[in-house]
């Protein structure tokens, strides 16, 4: 399935971050958030002994450390066929059942939309 050619601007904007942080860092995933003023925050995978952390859920937390309040929208891009549930859970506390995320590939093609919820 491919939506991205029906995305809102301002969503696609969060999957060319996602896929950009993705690619400039190496990691598995890249995400990014964006809040309910319109500022995005972006982040890959971290990956160290003492500290695993998905990207989106690094994304998320970006935003709370940033005093966002809530979020319009999340996107990840990832080799996975599903968004984790832990990650939609971060989201939802954020942002709220309804809250949009985004799944896309490495090409940047999105493969799905979920509610947060």
């Amino acid at each position: 399935m491919t939506e991205s050619a029906a995305l809102d601007p301002e969503d696609r904007k969060i999957v060319t971050l996602a896929r950009s942080a993705r690619a400039r860092n190496g990691v598995p995933e890249g995400a990014a958030v964006r809040d309910e003023t319109g500022r995005t925050y972006v982040a890959g995978t971290v990956a160290l002994d003492s500290l695993q952390l998905s990207a989106l859920r690094t994304a998320v937390a970006m935003a709370v450390a940033s005093g966002a309040e809530s979020l319009e929208a999340a996107a990840v891009v990832s080799g996975e066929t599903a968004v984790r549930g832990e990650d939609l859970a971060a989201v939802r506390d954020l942002g709220g059942a309804g809250t949009p995320v985004f799944l896309a590939g490495a090409d940047g093609e999105v493969r799905e939309r979920v509610a947060a919820g």
